[in-house]
């Protein structure tokens, strides 16, 4: 695996010239490359990238982010933040073309301005590659605009507005792209309903097959992963659709499950909670009664009224 600590080095690894500043840069990609059968790579880095582009001839390449494989022809902006691992397959000679815009950007280059505290915020970073976002061509052309403004920026002489000019344009550029997913989530809908009645068959298929009692409880991080996508993005697009996250809508099913049992069962409590996954009586004594108002038995008792 390789890991790369600066800019430069990246900037070594894909053979472009040494980067004017250290900490920052904007690169215009318009390049075809020949990728050869067997080829692999994984690479992690220190520092943000944010990508605008398009490749044809790359349908015999695999990319991972973290598990998740990555269709190049969905999406067209992805956000990788530091530390996050991709990795390359190459499953047979092919010529790749490449065209578009990366910002790269060090942490250290935020260091104390108000967007170190707040980058952290955007939960995009958090997404993995295939859940790019969708650009309409108006949304390009604003996006590509504020790149070529920090381009500008990072090229000219350098004065004591230079760095606090350009933090502004990353703002606007990580606030546009915030807007962009909250419309993505809704304009791409039968994607998204796709994902949510995914979820739902998913999380019932969990607590009807008997293994909450072994595995315990459904927990987001295991959800995600059955559907393909991340936690954070799952919990964006729940958001989004139901103004509940993830969390809320496993108890809710967990809850619903709950009273089915208690209603058409000769279960004990005890029994009931240890069949859902939780560990301990109390537990799921509480959340019940959170949820409904009643406890377990309270509710039970009000079949017999």
């Amino acid at each position: 695996m390789v890991h790369y600590k600066t800019i430069s080095e990246w900037f070594r690894a894909w053979q472009l010239p040494k980067p004017e500043h250290p900490l920052i840069s904007v690169i215009k990609v318009d390049v075809a490359r020949m990728m050869r059968s067997g080829d692999t790579s994984t690479s992690f880095c220190d520092f943000y990238c944010i990508a605008i582009k398009r490749v044809t001839g790359a349908e015999d390449l695999k990319l991972k982010y973290g598990q998740q494989p990555y269709d190049f022809n969905e999406g067209i902006m992805s956000f990788v933040s530091p530390g996050q691992v991709t990795s390359l397959v190459v499953e047979k000679d092919v010529e790749v073309k490449q065209s578009g815009w990366y910002l790269i950007v060090h942490p250290d280059f935020l260091w104390n301005t108000t967007l170190a505290n707040t980058i952290k915020r955007y939960e995009f970073w958090d997404y993995a590659v295939n859940e790019s976002l969708f650009l309409s061509e108006n949304e390009e052309e604003i996006i590509v605009g504020i790149i070529q403004n920090i381009h500008r920026e990072t090229h000219n002489n350098i004065d004591k507005f230079s760095k606090q000019i350009v933090i502004s344009q990353l703002e606007s550029l990580l606030n546009y792209a915030e807007r962009f997913y909250n419309r993505q989530f809704i304009t791409r809908e039968k994607a998204n309903h796709k994902i949510l009645d995914r979820l739902e068959k998913v999380l019932n298929a969990y607590l009807s097959s008997g293994q909450p009692a072994s595995k315990g409880l459904p927990t987001v991080n295991d959800i995600a992963a059955m559907l393909y996508i991340t936690p954070k993005y799952l919990s964006s697009l729940l958001r989004m659709h139901t103004g509940q996250n993830t969390q809320y809508y496993i108890h809710e099913k967990l809850i619903e499950r709950a009273k089915e049992k208690i209603s058409t069962s000769e279960l004990s409590m005890s029994e009931i909670a240890y069949e859902l996954g939780f560990e301990h009586l109390q537990s799921f004594s509480r959340l019940f009664k959170a949820k409904t108002q009643l406890s377990p038995m309270e509710f039970r008792q009000s079949f017999k009224n």
